[in-house]
């Protein structure tokens, strides 16, 4: 999400509080918050569905963009004035601190009756990412807290038509690293970009980092890092990083990746000038809408040995219920049934997003069930027992860009993030 200036911060919580904590009260529809423009219109056909089958209102309230909505509900949260059903959007600090002010209604006694019914709906990673376990660094009472809707993962999309022209197998594309890399001669020999992503955006260049960094030292060397106990001068930090120093002399990055918003990366795969795209489950609708006739298959990113590959992933859409609610059992109601087959199913067919009920999942078109089938590959920061602090992976990200172009190496980055990293145990 974009940072936004204090002043603004500052407005926007004047603006939010003068809304009245007493507007958040009283009789009525059951209240839910999102910030997902792309599903107004769904959104507002299964209330309509849901009120023809059960008798009961939901209405939905959208507020966008993302970081609008983060501003909206911690103003809510601070003035007791939380709907009955909202979305935590951060890290998991962020939805740890609503779980301990009592923001959050605890699922696992819902979750459990009827032998599990309810929980076993779901790809266990997506809960997963919306539980804590126990011992976690935020003193969380372990449990689930929020109800995934969807799921999501990011890997590489590629385009058949121009491997088939490079002279490559458009039903084999590159599996190994090398052989990745080496589509950025062909590439350019024919006038094309080899990959694009949305790397001005830090986020996407962190998931493309921790995919690797899993990949090459395994998960737990990785919370050792976030724990002080390892060092990112390691080397096996450095050769996540001389990744970058390799795709760049490549040449298969497009040019200006670190100021391409994923926007724009998006349209120029959908315009069939880029082989390769880095990008999320989400992209499936965004290329469907953008070229209908685009032909392209997905893949998991490109080994570097016979160690599994992992794609950063989990829940895509999760809700929660809010604690101080006096209708719980009514949200909890409308949350399960929003979460079974038919709607899933409904969700799918409008949104293009995987659904988070794996029976609904079962036959999807082939671009997203080759995301589904990797669920169970899926990693995330909140599945961590350790989160690293946000100046280290920012400090992190904005080294790779410096590496993407040439102003820093590895081994400069990796001895700047490490001594980020001592600021930050101090």
């Amino acid at each position: 999400m974009k940072r936004l200036t204090a002043g603004t911060n500052l407005l926007l919580l004047v603006i939010l509080l003068g809304c009245g904590r007493g507007a958040e009260r009283g009789p009525g529809p059951l209240r839910v918050w999102h910030w997902m423009t792309d599903r107004i219109e769904a959104f507002d056909e299964l209330a309509k569905r849901y009120e023809r089958e059960t008798g009961a209102a939901v209405r939905f309230e959208l507020y966008a963009p993302s970081e609008v909505y983060v501003q909206k509900v911690r103003a809510a949260a601070q003035t007791d004035g939380l709907p009955d059903v909202y979305g935590v959007l951060g890290e998991s600090r962020d939805f740890a601190s609503f779980i301990n002010a009592g923001h959050v209604l605890p699922l696992d006694e819902a979750m459990n009756r009827e032998n599990q019914a309810w929980r076993s709906l779901f790809f266990p990673n997506a809960l997963a990412v919306n539980a804590f376990r126990d011992g976690n660094p935020y003193r969380v009472p372990p449990g689930v807290y929020g109800v995934p809707i969807d799921v999501m993962n990011v890997q590489l999309f590629y385009n058949k038509a121009l491997l088939a022209k490079l002279g490559l197998d458009p039903a084999a594309p590159p599996s190994a690293w090398q052989a990745f890399l080496d589509v950025g001669k062909l590439a350019k020999e024919r006038g094309l970009i080899g990959l694009v992503s949305g790397w001005a955006e830090l986020w996407l260049i962190d998931c493309f980092a921790m995919d690797y960094a899993i990949h090459q030292m395994g998960m737990r060397k990785v919370e050792a890092t976030y724990r002080g106990k390892v060092s990112y001068r390691d080397s096996d930090w450095s050769r996540v990083l001389g990744l970058f120093a390799q795709l760049r002399e490549s040449g298969l990055p497009a040019e200006g990746i670190v100021t391409m918003v994923n926007k724009q990366a998006e349209q120029l795969f959908a315009n069939e000038r880029a082989v390769f795209a880095f990008n999320g489950t989400w992209g499936v609708n965004v290329y469907q809408s953008m070229n209908p006739g685009l032909d392209y298959g997905v893949m998991m990113l490109p080994r570097l040995s016979e160690r599994p590959m992992v794609t950063w992933g989990g829940a895509g859409s999760s809700f929660v219920v809010n604690a101080t609610s006096h209708r719980t059992a009514e949200a909890l109601a409308f949350l399960r049934w929003l979460t079974a087959e038919p709607q899933q199913r409904y969700l799918l067919e409008a949104t293009q997003n995987i659904p988070a009920n794996r029976v609904a999942a079962a036959a999807l078109p082939a671009p997203l069930a080759a995301f589904a089938d990797d669920m169970d590959s899926t990693v995330h920061p909140r599945l961590f027992d350790a989160q690293e602090h946000s100046t280290v992976i920012e400090a992190l990200t904005k080294g790779i860009q410096s590496i993407l172009i040439g102003e820093a190496t590895p081994e400069q980055v990796a001895a700047h993030v490490d001594d980020v990293k001592r600021q930050a145990l101090q």
